[in-house]
Formats: C-alpha cells, sequence, structure tokens
C-alpha cells in the first residue's frame, strides 16, 4: 500500500520524537508479552511427559487419576508435592513457566507470615493473602490495558457519532444535545457506582457498561467544535448541493478532518481509562475480589506498611504504564501538527 505524501510526514513527525517513539515500542512489547500470561507466569506446567504420554496442563485440565495410576479423580494439583514425587517415580518431566505460580495461587511453604519479601523463589515477593506479586502484576497489566482499550474504543465511537451530529445538524439539535450533556455530566459518578455495587456485584462488563454512560463525552466537544466549522466548507455544500446523503456527507467528507483533532486525544483518554480502573480497585468499588489489580495492589501497600514492596511494585507498574501512554500522546499530537515539519523542525 502507497502512503501519501501527508502519512509520511505524519509518520516522520512521530518517529523524530524519541521519546515517544521509543514509549511505543516498550509499551506494544510490554502488552503482547502480557498477551500470553498464561504462558508466563501459571500454577501448572507448559508440558508434561508420563508413562511415555504427553499432557498439556496449561491448556487442558487434568484429574490426578489421568496422570497416575493411583491418582485421585479430583483436579490434579500440580504444585502438591505427593503428586510430583508420584510422577517422579514413573520417570515422569514436566516444563515450568517462568513463574511457577497464577495471580490466584497460594503459594505454600514461605516460611514466615505473608506477605513476605522478595525472593529467589518469589522475585517480587507475595501479598497479604500469600500469592505471587508477579504473577498478579503480569495479569493485572493486561486486564487493565485491555479494559483500557475496550473502553476507549467503544466510548470514542459513541462521542464521535454524538459530536458529529451535533454539529452537523446545529441548531435545536445542538442545542438540545449540550443540555443534555451538561446534566448528565453533573451525575455523581461515585455515589452512583457505590449503589451500583449494593445492588450487584461489580465484574468487567458490568464495569463496562457503567463507565462507558459517562466516559463517551470525552471527544463530544472536540468533534462537535469540527463539524460545526467544516458544515459552512465549500466543498461540504457542493456535496450538499449534488444530493449526496447527510450521513456520507458526515462521513466521509467532513469526519476524516475531525479525526486528526481527535486522534491526538486517544491516547491520553486511554490512559484516563486505565486510571480510573485502578482507582476504583484501590477504593474496592472495582473488579470482584481475587482478580489481578493494580489498584488492589496499591491497596494492600497501604494497608501493610511493614511490606514496602507491595506499594513500591503498585506505584512503580502504574507509573510506567501512564509515563508510557502520556509519552506517546505527545508523540502522536507531534504527528498531526499541521505545523511541524518532517524531522520536528516548524
Amino acid at each position: 500500500m502507497t502512503l501519501t505524501p501527508l502519512t509520511r510526514r505524519r509518520l516522520a513527525n512521530f518517529r523524530a520524537n524519541r521519546r515517544g517513539y521509543w514509549s511505543l515500542m516498550i509499551f506494544a512489547v510490554l502488552f503482547f508479552v502480557t498477551l500470553f500470561a498464561e504462558f508466563i507466569a501459571n500454577d501448572r506446567p507448559l508440558v508434561a511427559k508420563v508413562d511415555g504420554r504427553w499432557y498439556f496442563p496449561v491448556l487442558v485440565d487434568y484429574a490426578e487419576s489421568d496422570v497416575v495410576q493411583d491418582g485421585l479423580p479430583t483436579l490434579a494439583d500440580w504444585h502438591d508435592r505427593g503428586f510430583r514425587e508420584d510422577i517422579e517415580a514413573k520417570g515422569g518431566w514436566m516444563v515450568w513457566p517462568l513463574v511457577p505460580y497464577s495471580y490466584r495461587s497460594v503459594v505454600r511453604d514461605l516460611g514466615q507470615p505473608a506477605p513476605s519479601p522478595p525472593s529467589a523463589r518469589n522475585w517480587l515477593g507475595t501479598d497479604d493473602q500469600a500469592r505471587d506479586v508477579l504473577a498478579r502484576v503480569i495479569y493485572g497489566f493486561r486486564i487493565s490495558v485491555l479494559f483500557g482499550f475496550t473502553l476507549t474504543i467503544v466510548s470514542s465511537i459513541i462521542g464521535i457519532a454524538a459530536g458529529a451530529v451535533q454539529g452537523f445538524y446545529g441548531g435545536w439539535v445542538d442545542l438540545i444535545f449540550q443540555r443534555f450533556i451538561e446534566i448528565w455530566s453533573g451525575m455523581p459518578q461515585l455515589y452512583l457506582l457505590i449503589i451500583l455495587a449494593s445492588v450487584i456485584e461489580p465484574s468487567f462488563w458490568v464495569l463496562l457498561v457503567f463507565l462507558l454512560l459517562f466516559s463517551w463525552m470525552g471527544l463530544t466537544g472536540v468533534v462537535r467544535a469540527e463539524f460545526l466549522r467544516g458544515r459552512n466548507f465549500d466543498y461540504v455544500r457542493a456535496a450538499k448541493a449534488l444530493g449526496v446523503s447527510d450521513t456520507v456527507v458526515m462521513f466521509r467528507h467532513i469526519l476524516p478532518n475531525a479525526m486528526v483533532a481527535t486522534l491526538t486525544f486517544l491516547p491520553f483518554i486511554l490512559s484516563g481509562s486505565v486510571t480510573v480502573l485502578a482507582s476504583l480497585d484501590f477504593l474496592g468499588f472495582g473488579l470482584p475480589p481475587g482478580s489481578p489489580s493494580l489498584g488492589e495492589l496499591v491497596n494492600q501497600g497501604k494497608n501493610n506498611l511493614t511490606a514496602p514492596w507491595l506499594a513500591m511494585t503498585g506505584f512503580v507498574v502504574l507509573g510506567t504504564m501512564l509515563t508510557l501512554l502520556i509519552f506517546v500522546g505527545e508523540a502522536v499530537r507531534d504527528a498531526f501538527d499541521p505545523r511541524k515539519l518532517p524531522g520536528g523542525g516548524r
């Protein structure tokens, strides 16, 4: 596919911002790695071989009786010492992930009360429920970014559509819509979430839908302003005079120009979405108890001041994630700045 000169100039401006460019590379690598969290941190082996038979516990649930003849017909606990001795007695072997614990695994035989400090066994220590912190960070990073991406994409689609309708038609449509946004944005979100949490247990999708009810207004004002300006351009008037439908005019002729201002906001909206989930988890109104959560890890650090590694880990992970997203946002802003020349000059 051949890139237009404008696209090439924007890519050159993005690469010229070295801080933003490398932040995007680092964030992409971290996110890609955490997508395969089950193969990096898991309380089940990646592969095992017993009596000449191959097993893939990371993908399939096995009962003990499926692996060893005298085993119980219950789900195999691959960390159980007796079960592992039975496997070794048959000449079997297992290949474990880099972190042999999942986010919900309870680490046994710590030798001291939880939370325990970092060690060769648990690189970032354990939390107050004896769960491996590194495993929870890997899973928590993934769910935070996926939640942020989903909320940002869906809310942006709704917000862009709403702003487009407002700006294109103007008049009473714009006036009524603006009054609705003013009233709706003044709703106490935290109080409503507390009421919701007392009725049903918040989950990933419940939180996503609830936050979506309010987050769609983030881009509405920007898109509305671009459409109010763009609807008076000569090419738009010519298209309407030729009988082109309003939908085609809005989304084919005006929206591409409005997207220039919109795209510069997306990395910042994504960082805000990640922060919202972490804040709700910190307050106890986020994901269900036991879910891998960066906000819950920070809350544990607050409640366990004698275990500073918990607060430090949560702070470093959240701070690094948000810093990378902010740097990427700055690079995107430079890429779409019409005053920027290729190479970063003006």
